[in-house]
Protein backbone atom coordinates (compact mmCIF):
# COMPACT_ATOMS: atom_id res chain seq x y z
CA UNK A 1 0.00 0.00 0.00
CA UNK A 2 2.83 2.71 0.55
CA UNK A 3 4.03 1.51 -2.83
CA UNK A 4 0.26 2.86 -4.68
CA UNK A 5 0.67 5.85 -1.90
CA UNK A 6 4.12 6.75 -3.73
CA UNK A 7 3.08 6.10 -6.94
CA UNK A 8 -0.09 7.98 -6.57
CA UNK A 9 1.49 10.36 -5.42
CA UNK A 10 4.29 10.44 -7.71
CA UNK A 11 1.79 10.75 -10.55
CA UNK A 12 0.35 13.98 -8.83
CA UNK A 13 3.42 15.70 -9.25
CA UNK A 14 4.24 14.55 -12.82
CA UNK A 15 0.69 15.72 -13.86
CA UNK A 16 0.81 18.87 -12.06
CA UNK A 17 4.21 19.93 -13.06
CA UNK A 18 3.02 19.14 -16.90
CA UNK A 19 0.35 21.57 -16.51
CA UNK A 20 2.74 24.02 -15.01
CA UNK A 21 4.98 24.15 -17.65
CA UNK A 22 1.93 23.88 -20.44
CA UNK A 23 0.88 26.81 -18.65
CA UNK A 24 3.70 28.20 -18.90
CA UNK A 25 4.10 27.75 -22.81
CA UNK A 26 1.15 29.21 -23.26
CA UNK A 27 1.83 32.19 -21.41
CA UNK A 28 4.54 32.71 -23.23
CA UNK A 29 2.82 32.21 -26.69
CA UNK A 30 0.33 34.85 -25.34
CA UNK A 31 3.09 37.12 -24.81
CA UNK A 32 4.72 36.84 -27.65
CA UNK A 33 1.56 37.49 -29.80
CA UNK A 34 1.74 34.20 -31.37
CA UNK A 35 -0.85 31.48 -32.22
CA UNK A 36 -2.27 29.79 -29.34
CA UNK A 37 -3.92 27.07 -31.29
CA UNK A 38 0.27 26.38 -32.29
CA UNK A 39 1.50 25.36 -29.30
CA UNK A 40 2.54 21.71 -29.29
CA UNK A 41 1.48 19.08 -26.53
CA UNK A 42 3.21 19.25 -23.39
CA UNK A 43 5.01 16.09 -22.73
CA UNK A 44 5.30 14.71 -19.29
CA UNK A 45 8.02 15.30 -16.77
CA UNK A 46 10.70 12.79 -17.00
CA UNK A 47 9.46 11.69 -20.06
CA UNK A 48 6.90 8.71 -20.74
CA UNK A 49 6.10 5.85 -18.18
CA UNK A 50 8.95 3.15 -18.01
CA UNK A 51 12.12 5.20 -19.65
CA UNK A 52 14.67 7.01 -18.30
CA UNK A 53 15.24 10.61 -19.43
CA UNK A 54 17.61 10.06 -22.18
CA UNK A 55 21.08 12.15 -22.18
CA UNK A 56 22.20 14.05 -24.64
CA UNK A 57 23.23 11.59 -28.04
CA UNK A 58 26.76 11.58 -28.75
CA UNK A 59 27.98 13.94 -31.80
CA UNK A 60 27.56 11.85 -34.99
CA UNK A 61 31.33 10.73 -36.91
CA UNK A 62 29.84 12.42 -40.33
CA UNK A 63 27.33 15.24 -38.58
CA UNK A 64 23.90 15.51 -40.02
CA UNK A 65 23.28 16.85 -43.10
CA UNK A 66 22.89 20.53 -43.72
CA UNK A 67 21.19 22.70 -46.54
CA UNK A 68 23.75 24.32 -49.00
CA UNK A 69 23.37 27.79 -46.72
CA UNK A 70 22.47 26.39 -43.99
CA UNK A 71 25.79 27.03 -42.09
CA UNK A 72 26.77 30.04 -43.98
CA UNK A 73 23.38 31.84 -42.90
CA UNK A 74 24.09 30.86 -39.40
CA UNK A 75 27.80 31.47 -39.15
CA UNK A 76 26.73 34.81 -40.07
CA UNK A 77 24.01 35.33 -37.36
CA UNK A 78 26.95 34.09 -34.98
CA UNK A 79 28.90 36.60 -36.30
CA UNK A 80 26.17 39.75 -36.04
CA UNK A 81 26.15 38.39 -32.17
CA UNK A 82 29.80 38.59 -31.71
CA UNK A 83 29.85 41.80 -33.17
CA UNK A 84 27.67 42.98 -30.09
CA UNK A 85 24.09 44.14 -32.25
CA UNK A 86 21.48 42.26 -30.86
CA UNK A 87 18.74 43.14 -32.20
CA UNK A 88 20.14 42.46 -35.73
CA UNK A 89 21.21 39.10 -34.12
CA UNK A 90 18.09 37.87 -32.59
CA UNK A 91 16.07 38.74 -35.74
CA UNK A 92 18.80 36.76 -38.04
CA UNK A 93 18.45 34.00 -35.64
CA UNK A 94 14.78 33.66 -35.54
CA UNK A 95 14.94 33.68 -39.61
CA UNK A 96 17.01 31.09 -39.82
CA UNK A 97 14.96 28.81 -37.53
CA UNK A 98 11.86 30.06 -39.65
CA UNK A 99 13.78 28.82 -42.76
CA UNK A 100 15.40 25.38 -41.44
CA UNK A 101 12.78 24.31 -39.23
CA UNK A 102 14.21 20.86 -37.31
CA UNK A 103 17.52 21.48 -38.55
CA UNK A 104 20.60 20.51 -37.05
CA UNK A 105 21.30 24.23 -36.03
CA UNK A 106 17.82 25.32 -35.23
CA UNK A 107 17.88 24.67 -31.42
CA UNK A 108 21.25 26.72 -31.41
CA UNK A 109 19.77 29.42 -33.24
CA UNK A 110 16.87 29.20 -30.91
CA UNK A 111 18.91 29.51 -27.57
CA UNK A 112 21.22 32.03 -29.10
CA UNK A 113 18.32 34.40 -30.23
CA UNK A 114 17.60 33.83 -26.53
CA UNK A 115 20.87 35.14 -25.65
CA UNK A 116 20.63 37.95 -27.84
CA UNK A 117 17.30 38.97 -26.11
CA UNK A 118 18.29 38.54 -22.79
CA UNK A 119 21.46 41.08 -23.76
CA UNK A 120 18.55 43.65 -24.78
CA UNK A 121 16.91 42.84 -21.41
CA UNK A 122 13.96 41.31 -23.37
CA UNK A 123 13.46 38.50 -20.92
CA UNK A 124 10.29 37.36 -22.21
CA UNK A 125 11.35 37.39 -25.60
CA UNK A 126 14.45 35.67 -24.14
CA UNK A 127 11.99 33.11 -22.11
CA UNK A 128 10.17 32.25 -25.72
CA UNK A 129 13.59 31.39 -27.42
CA UNK A 130 14.72 29.16 -24.35
CA UNK A 131 11.10 27.31 -24.40
CA UNK A 132 11.55 26.96 -28.43
CA UNK A 133 15.55 25.61 -27.92
CA UNK A 134 14.14 23.10 -25.18
CA UNK A 135 10.70 21.98 -26.34
CA UNK A 136 12.09 21.95 -29.98
CA UNK A 137 14.86 18.79 -29.10
CA UNK A 138 13.97 17.93 -25.77
CA UNK A 139 17.27 15.78 -24.97
CA UNK A 140 18.97 17.56 -27.62
CA UNK A 141 22.82 19.06 -26.81
CA UNK A 142 21.05 22.78 -25.75
CA UNK A 143 18.45 21.43 -24.04
CA UNK A 144 19.45 21.55 -20.09
CA UNK A 145 21.20 24.88 -20.70
CA UNK A 146 17.60 26.05 -22.23
CA UNK A 147 15.75 24.77 -19.90
CA UNK A 148 17.94 26.15 -17.15
CA UNK A 149 17.86 29.61 -18.78
CA UNK A 150 13.81 29.62 -18.93
CA UNK A 151 13.85 29.02 -15.21
CA UNK A 152 16.04 31.64 -14.46
CA UNK A 153 13.80 34.12 -16.77
CA UNK A 154 10.71 33.19 -15.38
CA UNK A 155 12.11 33.80 -12.00
CA UNK A 156 13.01 37.38 -13.47
CA UNK A 157 9.28 37.62 -14.59
CA UNK A 158 7.76 37.59 -11.27
CA UNK A 159 6.69 33.58 -12.28
CA UNK A 160 8.12 32.12 -9.15
CA UNK A 161 6.36 29.24 -8.62
CA UNK A 162 6.83 28.06 -12.51
CA UNK A 163 10.66 29.02 -12.19
CA UNK A 164 10.97 26.75 -9.50
CA UNK A 165 9.20 23.27 -11.41
CA UNK A 166 11.30 24.58 -14.06
CA UNK A 167 14.87 24.72 -12.22
CA UNK A 168 13.80 21.37 -10.58
CA UNK A 169 12.96 19.76 -13.76
CA UNK A 170 16.46 20.59 -15.18
CA UNK A 171 17.81 18.55 -11.59
CA UNK A 172 15.53 15.91 -12.98
CA UNK A 173 16.32 15.69 -16.55
CA UNK A 174 19.89 16.06 -16.97
CA UNK A 175 21.59 15.13 -13.76
CA UNK A 176 25.19 15.59 -12.99
CA UNK A 177 25.37 18.18 -15.72
CA UNK A 178 26.84 21.90 -15.03
CA UNK A 179 23.29 23.04 -15.68
CA UNK A 180 21.70 20.93 -13.01
CA UNK A 181 24.38 22.59 -10.43
CA UNK A 182 23.51 26.09 -11.78
CA UNK A 183 20.01 24.93 -11.32
CA UNK A 184 20.43 23.82 -7.93
CA UNK A 185 21.38 27.00 -6.73
CA UNK A 186 18.89 29.24 -8.25
CA UNK A 187 16.60 27.10 -6.87
CA UNK A 188 18.02 28.24 -3.47
CA UNK A 189 18.41 31.85 -4.44
CA UNK A 190 14.37 31.93 -5.48
CA UNK A 191 13.48 29.97 -2.22
CA UNK A 192 12.00 26.83 -3.83
CA UNK A 193 10.51 24.13 -1.64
Amino acid sequence: SKTEALEFRLNRVVTDGTNRIGDIEFRLQELAGGDLGAIPPTPPLGGTAGTAPAAAPPPATGGPELAASEQADFDRAKGVLGQGDFRSAATLFKTFAETYPGGPLTQEAHYQRGEAHAQLGETANAARAYLDAFSGQPDGTRAADALFKLGQALGQLGQGPEACVTLQEVGNRFPGTQAALDAAAAVQAFGCS
